[in-house]
């Protein structure tokens, strides 16, 4: 066995010799020649690099032992991995397993099938060369196998990539910080790259959806860096290893994302790498649409002419093309948006004619054409894709998609790149991202490319000016908003006699579009809300709106679901004949789908003088009466939820109670409704740390609460951090099962050395707690006069801390309990602490 090498990592088969999975990838991979298995990795190689990153140990012990690796190649990967350069660990394992050649790969492929019950992603690639056998030719060789390209389809595809890169090479964003009401980016120096996943993850959003992925957003990007997600570049979804197909007849691709999470970026991304010549160059041509254009057709069309009405420079040789289909990429954007339904579970469409679409020249409604398409049953051998909100992939189940995949937005750096390619000075964008960093209600919302837009838009200026006041800068979400619409009418509210009656009518429209899940309104929309078509050339309603004009027709949408909201709420604030707002703001909390979340967050915000402040200028006072209302429903609603926190659902109405008092950034009132609270308890409910944040806001607002339990909340550490500055308070403090780890107990070590800590009694059990931190936590007690009951169970602690917690039990003479079951004492180490009790008669050590 050569120097270092070692067996760690490498589990045995769950099958053995008897068959099964294994033995049938086995022998699957013994029958293909060595060249079969070069393509193999050549094939699945970028997704076996983020496959071995959680198993680098394993397969580079398993090619030691095999003499394939020297002991100095297996140190260099292991070191790269124990250092947390995962992604460098595994490209160098791969890198090194080519070098060596085909024994060293046949090894590899040989331990993955080992390992694949530990590691997910092997699993599943494994899984997809079992059901789909060897690999399949590449777009190259696609590309090679399609018909020779004459001299005038050649002409004809250069002006339309040409086209294409002028329609797509340039970025369009939104100000609101001076009068020209557009700036213009070049795409690739505004582009900041995204994470895609290559699946759709399976909930059921009960709750408003924004808010969903917002707050689970740290969750599953930790089970991303668990393994458990594979990541796809968006040159990935046709003609790689995830679009595997046993069918020839192409590629369905769908790509979900919340609003504004860059669906539609992404989209003309991938236009103009294929115009430009980057990406996907086995497509003779690319077809985008949107569905927002295409509900305009309330005619008969064929699929000729539905290219030819935003294509018609391409009528001469389009017959020609569409011959040869398996040169064909359509993107369609925005399913969610589209006005007609496609039942792909409609079995008529088997049987009756006019369901379908045979042929390109087979006339028939456009949600037909689309049905054929990504069915295969148009030109099959062309490829599709389609994005669209989660709330419509519902409509795709029954689909025939070959790549499911989902965008979750900026994860890590990528925030950091959005806000650096967001602003030409440097120095203002590091100050903007340490600020939204800084700020975990800010932060949360940043995973989503236009909430960061937003946070940008309004942020910068606080950071321009050199005499800014550090309080000025927004705080809450609502403050946030409310510089946002002041931004705006700043700049444009003079355009129109009141501002103020037509935010007042904009707000109506929004508030009835909150109300129905609404987001796309029609020219009949504004004149139902007596807001004229003609008079959308005011600046104040070009910010509050956005137009889109197809030819056709003409739609309107709020830049993003959150300012439609926070107008909404706006409107409903000020509105004169509003009598009875308390019935309106119960009715919208006892809603469970979620849909009048962030809108109640904003209206409590808006009772707060410094959220109104700004706004008041140019919409005059905001209503005392209706001030006062929101002030004493918010007050009865905590009262009422803190006595229903037996249920998950109970708490979670206390929590979003909590965030309106967040908001509102009133102590009179969070003394008020809480002054006779003093126990809050959220065990079991898993918190993020943007709920964390909350409660460390509402706790520092009230000086009450003196028992918080939080055991088996999954906090962590990142959550724990938010509340550090209060957890010096509390009588009673349980923080149990919430895998804090060191690093976290240092955190309560610091509160317990502050020289006000109240901590009498302290729950630190299943922390994952080791010998170190046990030191640092000792050193800290020596420091504190309260603590009298501590619970350490159920975490690692040794015989190495046996002298430490001596000298802790001996010279804390307030100690009363020490609970220390479960931990990993020897009998000796047990029983020299059990013996402590002897020179402490009153202390009770619970081993």
């Amino acid at each position: 066995m050569a120097e270092g090498a070692g067996r760690r990592g490498v589990p045995a088969s769950s099958t053995g010799k008897d068959g099964g999975p294994d033995a049938e990838i086995t022998e699957l991979l013994a029958d293909w020649n060595d060249f079969k298995l070069l393509q193999l990795t050549d094939f699945y190689r970028d997704r076996l690099q983020q496959a071995m990153e959680g198993g680098v140990h394993g397969v580079s012990s398993a090619l030691t032992y095999e003499n394939q690796f020297s002991g100095r190649e297996h140190r260099k990967v292991t070191e790269l991995a124990d250092k947390g350069e995962r992604a460098d660990s595994s490209k160098l394992l791969l890198n090194l397993v080519t070098e060596k050649g085909s024994r060293a790969r046949r090894v590899m492929w040989e331990t993955f099938v080992k390992m694949r019950n530990g590691v997910p992603k092997l699993d599943k690639i494994l899984k997809e060369i079992q059901e789909y056998g060897c690999v399949p030719s590449d777009g190259a060789n696609i590309a090679q196998g399609l018909p020779g390209v004459t001299s005038e389809l050649k002409d004809v595809q250069q002006k339309h990539k040409e086209t294409l890169r002028a329609q797509t090479e340039t970025l369009r964003v939104n100000t609101i910080l001076m009068r020209e009401k557009v700036k213009v980016f070049q795409l690739v120096d505004r582009y900041a790259e995204l994470t895609v996943i290559s699946t759709v993850r399976d909930r059921t959003l009960v709750e408003h959806e924004l808010l969903v992925r917002g707050r689970d957003h740290e969750e599953w990007r930790e089970k991303h860096l668990r393994e458990d997600l594979e990541k796809i570049r968006t040159d990935q979804l046709f003609q790689s290893s995830f679009s595997r197909s046993k069918s020839k007849s192409g590629c369905s691709a769908a790509v979900a994302g919340v609003p504004g999470i860059g669906k539609t970026t992404m989209v003309q991304k991938i236009v103009y790498d294929w115009a430009t010549g980057k990406i996907y160059q086995h497509f003779q041509f690319v077809f985008s649409f949107k569905f927002r254009d295409l509900n305009s057709i309330n005619y008969r069309i064929n699929m000729r002419e539905l290219i030819l009405d935003q294509y018609p420079y391409v009528g001469n040789i389009l017959g020609e093309v569409l011959k040869t289909p398996e040169g064909l990429l359509f993107i369609f954007d925005g399913l969610d948006e589209f006005k007609h339904t496609i039942d792909f579970s409609d079995s008529r469409r088997e049987t009756e004619p006019r369901h379908m679409c045979p042929d390109p020249e087979w006339r028939c409604e456009v949600s037909d054409i689309l049905y054929s398409l990504i069915q295969h049953k148009l030109l099959p051998g062309c490829s599709v894709l389609v994005t669209t909100r989660p709330t419509a992939l519902h409509l795709l189940e029954k689909a025939d998609i070959n790549v499911w995949a989902e965008i979750l937005g900026f994860v890590g750096e990528e925030r950091k790149e959005y806000f650096h390619r967001a602003f030409e000075d440097k120095t203002v964008a590091a100050a903007v991202f340490k600020y939204v960093k800084e700020n975990e209600m800010l932060y949360t919302m940043s995973y989503n490319p236009s909430y960061c837009w937003i946070l940008g838009l309004v942020l910068g200026p606080f950071f321009t000016k050199i005499d800014r006041d550090p309080q000025q800068v927004p705080k809450t979400i609502t403050q946030l908003y409310s510089y946002y619409i002041y931004n705006i009418l700043k700049n444009h509210g003079r355009e129109i006699e009141s501002p103020r009656d037509v935010l007042l009518r904009v707000g109506q429209m929004a508030f009835t579009g909150v109300s129905k899940k609404k987001i796309v309104f029609t020219d009949g929309d504004l004149i139902k809300y007596n807001l004229q078509p003609s008079r959308f050339l005011s600046g104040f309603l070009m910010e509050l709106l956005e137009r889109e004009d197809s030819g056709r027709s003409v739609v309107y949408t709020f830049p993003h679901l959150t300012v439609q909201e926070f107008v909404a709420a706006l409107a409903e604030f000020l509105n004169p004949d509003r009598r009875d707002i308390l019935k309106l703001l119960t009715e919208a909390h006892s809603t469970t789908d979620g849909r009048f979340e962030v809108f109640l967050r904003f209206v409590a915000g808006l009772s707060s003088s410094g959220s109104a402040r700004g706004l008041a200028e140019f919409l005059g006072p905001f209503p005392h009466q209706t001030i006062c209302r929101v002030i004493d429903w918010m007050k009865e609603e905590v009262k009422r939820e803190i006595a229903n926190t037996r249920s998950e659902a109970g708490k979670r109405r206390l929590l979003n109670t909590l965030h309106y008092l967040c908001e509102s950034q009133n102590r009179g009132l969070a003394q008020s409704a809480l002054g006779f609270v003093e126990t809050l308890s959220f065990r079991g409910l898993r918190l993020s740390p943007i709920d964390c944040a909350v409660l460390s806001e509402v706790i520092g607002l009230c000086d009450t609460i003196d028992h918080l339990h939080l055991q088996g909340c999954h906090i962590q550490c990142e959550g724990l951090q938010r509340l550090g500055p209060r957890l010096h308070k509390f009588r009673v403090l349980g923080l149990a099962i919430n895998g804090l780890g060191d690093s976290g107990v240092k955190l309560v070590s610091a509160a317990l050395r502050d020289p006000e800590c109240k901590i009498q009694r302290l729950r630190l059990e299943g922390n994952h707690l080791t010998d170190s931190g046990a030191d640092d936590l000792a050193s800290a007690l020596r420091a504190n006069c309260s603590l009298t009951q501590l619970d350490l169970g159920s975490n690692s602690l040794t015989d190495t801390s046996v002298p430490t917690l001596r000298r802790l039990i001996l010279t804390r003479p307030s100690l009363e309990w020490i609970r220390l079951r479960g931990n990993r004492f020897s009998p000796t180490g047990e029983k020299e602490l059990r013996s402590l009790q002897e020179p402490r008669p009153g202390l009770n050590v619970d081993l």
